[in-house]
């Protein structure tokens, strides 16, 4: 989905938070660097500053877990450039399946607390199965970023605390409103499903 002419009328309003004019300013100059690698590493180096920078503070609501789900909730869409910018909650134990980003590139940074991420690598498909190896697994902490950059973008993310509330920033090409999800079937073998990305609201 290309978002780099989208108008300023078929953008939510952005959420109001201390440090936002910074962090889109900051946002903003990363994405005019280049070709999606050069994208994405200064958008890694641009997170891993603002989420230890003072004057940047998440709305209050990024800190609130949500008991069945974990949050997803828009802060900014730009205009001009068309990325989105999605905090997203995580409650202890909650986490994502296997999964896509339907060919967007996104940079993920930890802002509060820890997430283990596993990264997947696509060894084959036959039809809706694919076949799956596990290429590495990282725990994350505050101030870590990583990237994806299409076709390396399966992985998985969780919240391994038993009692901490981990909260993370993804910085997506446009707006990502479906993915595809990977059930384990038997072995290395997953089935996909396709989903819909629910947003919630950032109030």
């Amino acid at each position: 989905m290309d978002m780099t002419n989208a108008h300023e009328g078929d953008c939510p309003p952005p959420v109001d938070f201390p440090g936002r004019d910074k962090l889109v300013a900051a946002l903003d100059a990363a994405v005019t660097c280049g070709d999606e690698h050069a994208v994405t590493a200064a958008l890694r180096s641009a997170l891993c500053r603002l989420i230890r920078d003072r004057d940047v503070q998440l709305p209050a609501c990024v800190h609130e877990p949500i008991a069945d789900h974990y949050a997803r909730r828009e802060l900014y869409r730009s205009p001009r450039h068309g990325y989105s910018v999605v905090a997203m909650t995580w409650g202890p134990g909650q986490g994502t399946p296997v999964h896509d980003h339907s060919g967007l590139w996104c940079v993920e940074g930890v802002w509060d607390g820890e997430l283990e991420i596993v990264q997947y690598e696509l060894l084959e498909r036959d039809g809706e199965r694919y076949r799956f190896r596990a290429a590495g697994g990282m725990r994350a902490g505050p101030g870590s970023a990583g990237s994806l950059i299409p076709p390396h973008e399966y992985h998985l993310i969780r919240n391994a605390s038993p009692d901490a509330v981990a909260v993370s920033l993804h910085i997506y090409q446009a707006p990502m409103q479906c993915c595809s999800k990977f059930a384990p079937l038997t072995g290395e073998w997953y089935v996909r499903e396709s989903a819909t990305l629910a947003v919630d609201a950032a109030a």
